[in-house]
């Protein structure tokens, strides 16, 4: 695992829920609920390290404002609570970034996350690069780490190729949050390591596996509700307990393989969210379509079956 940053800032690591944005149910941003679910993530899953705007939270179908609106009131909730609020500015403009990246720097956010555009999408890791540099020019003194998440862009560039040189071109880059299921290109990434980077695992299903590889954490959207769980997984894989903590994997991919058989996405997510927790999150925005009850039923049913309370 990396070498801890300068005491002045807080790498992140460890277990990271990836927020869900509270909504009434007439869609607009139910601010409200924010103070309750940083409440219930801290006391009753025990995380206290959060990604905001993120996919989870349905980032690209926010405006700006509400995206600023979010994450003040998350920075402000999870103050004295929380060890790190990281959040996620990636647009499809760069200008609309550059806004969200300083507007974090001014809510004294703890980090930034950028996501690749994907309507118009870099070609190569040099204009991956040059965009991410653009984005962090913004908010140059907050630690910056790039979002990796191919399934939902389309944009295939190598995190490893993307890595070379990337601390000369953008001097307050801090790692990568790595939502891809391509491990050799993870376990390459370990290459070129800097001793102040933290490489974040970002598929549930599969935490165990990044963090076999050198993983120095893992955000995710399941850590929301089975955080107390994931928690008994990086104890005991860091106790040596290999048996233990792929049973509580396991447990995770049997949950999973039934809710992606019923059609598993943010909107189910969400409903999920809702039910285990009892916090009022409101559906989707659209074009996510709300979960229908019998789908979130089963899908609670194996919840229970599977996690016990913590």
């Amino acid at each position: 695992m990396a070498v801890m940053a300068a005491s002045s800032e807080k790498l992140l690591t460890g277990l990271v829920a990836a927020t869900f944005t509270p909504l009434t149910e007439e869609g607009e941003i139910n601010i409200k609920e924010i103070g309750p679910y940083v409440d219930y993530l801290t006391e009753r899953q025990g995380v206290i390290k959060i990604f905001v705007n993120g996919t989870t939270g349905e980032s690209m179908s926010l405006t700006v404002a509400e995206r600023k609106l979010l994450a003040e009131e998350w920075c402000k909730k999870a103050k004295g609570k929380m060890d790190h609020v990281a959040v996620h500015v990636g647009c499809m403009s760069l200008k609309d970034s550059q806004d969200l990246a300083l507007h974090a720097a001014q809510i004294k956010a703890d980090s930034i996350a950028v996501i690749s555009p994907s309507f118009f999408k870099p070609k190569n890791a040099h204009a991956l690069r040059s965009y991410l540099k653009a984005v962090a020019s913004a908010a140059p003194n907050l630690p910056f780490y790039y979002y990796h998440i191919p399934s939902i862009t389309g944009v295939n560039v190598l995190v490893r190729d993307l890595l070379v040189g990337i601390e000369e071109e953008i001097p307050s880059f801090r790692g990568v949050k790595f939502s891809g299921i391509d491990l050799m290109d993870f376990g390459l990434c370990f290459s070129l390591m800097k001793p102040n980077w933290s490489l974040l695992y970002g598929v549930d299903e599969q935490m165990l596996s990044g963090l076999v590889l050198g993983a120095d954490g893992a955000v995710g959207s399941t850590y929301n509700y089975v955080g107390c769980q994931f928690n008994k997984l990086l104890s005991a894989f860091e106790k040596g307990e290999l048996v233990e903590a792929r049973t509580i994997q396991f447990k995770l991919q049997d949950f999973l393989g039934l809710a992606m058989k019923l059609g598993f996405d943010v909107g189910v997510n969400k409903q999920l969210m809702v039910e285990v927790s009892g916090l009022s999150l409101g559906p989707p925005r659209f074009p996510v379509m709300p979960c229908h009850p019998d789908v979130a039923a089963s899908i609670k049913h194996k919840y229970e079956s599977i996690f016990p309370q913590c």
